[in-house]
């Protein structure tokens, strides 16, 4: 199966020969991938070096002249390093465009902490009116970033990863899911961590939800959901632990509830290994997720 880097390829080549106004920005990464679309669009696939602040500032300057700009590097070198690009370049200039990331929190540990960005979604959350996509599947990929190309001049910004899950699920409304329901809890899986969610909440009475789009946040769905269940919400997310703990105590604010929110630590994992053993290093693996949510829901 190809990954979600791959598809993020393929689809945005494609379109950019229908789509006259869509424009890539690279900073070196993923640029091999890209060189045949280059040949064909060298106007509109611009790579400028490693640069990251001005891959930023060049996306903003492509969007104030009219053009889609789809911006791509590493999460790391997208969002955390030039984050005043992003908050003035997008956000003060009132421009749109499309943040495409790879490597997301944890998925090349040998590149060490620089590769390594758990902490980006939180960081967008200070800005406004960013859209932001975390799916769980190459096929959910394709979709999300299809849709965020189309979304008129929209900011979005689309998590991609190596991790995923064994099947896609539809996500073209962009809302939260209910995938099995239950009466003593809700557990909110985000993205590529679905997959061991099902499996640590197996014959367990809960409510599971899927999101492969997290902002905004889906009040009404998970408002239903605990309205349905036992007001206990458990987040789990392939980023910072507590990421959206805000958003989900918002929508419950005139419910008493508990929220457990599960995801990547703030401590720095030195001992780099393999992706699946930070996974089980945060909690993140079915078996831990079993003992904690097991114990919360106690």
């Amino acid at each position: 199966m190809d990954t979600m880097r791959d598809r993020f390829v393929s689809v945005t080549s494609k379109l950019l020969d229908e789509d006259h106004r869509l424009a890539v920005v690279l900073a070196e990464i993923t640029m091999d991938g890209f060189r045949p679309a280059r040949q064909r669009h060298p106007d509109r696939v611009i790579n400028v070096g490693i640069r990251e602040q001005l891959l930023i500032g060049v996306g903003g300057g492509l969007a104030l002249t009219g053009l889609r700009p789809v911006v791509h590097t590493f999460a790391s070198f997208l969002v955390e390093r030039p984050f005043e690009q992003v908050k003035l370049d997008f956000g003060h200039q009132g421009t749109g465009g499309v943040l495409v990331s790879a490597a997301a929190s944890y998925d090349w540990p040998a590149g060490g902490f620089t590769h390594m960005a758990p902490g980006d979604v939180a960081l967008l959350d200070t800005l406004d009116g960013w859209t932001v996509h975390t799916p769980g599947h190459p096929d959910e990929a394709e979709e999300l970033l299809r849709h965020a190309y189309a979304a008129g001049d929209d900011k979005v910004y689309v998590r991609l990863t190596a991790q995923s899950n064994s099947a896609p699920r539809p996500v073209g409304d962009l809302r939260f899911q209910t995938v099995r329901t239950g009466s003593a809890g809700v557990v909110l899986a985000v993205g590529p961590l679905l997959d061991e969610v099902l499996a640590a909440t197996e014959g367990l009475d809960v409510t599971v939800l899927y999101a492969a789009t997290v902002r905004p946040f889906d009040e009404a769905a998970l408002r239903a959901a605990a309205g349905r269940a036992a007001p206990e919400v458990v987040l789990v997310e392939p980023y910072l632990a507590g990421t959206s703990a805000a958003a989900a105590g918002q929508a419950l604010m005139d419910v008493p509830h508990r929220i457990l929110p599960l995801g990547v630590g703030r401590a720095e994992l030195r001992r780099y290994g393999t992706m699946e053993e930070h996974t089980a290093a945060h909690g993140l693996d079915a078996a831990s997720l079993r003992q904690r949510i097991s114990g919360f829901l106690r």
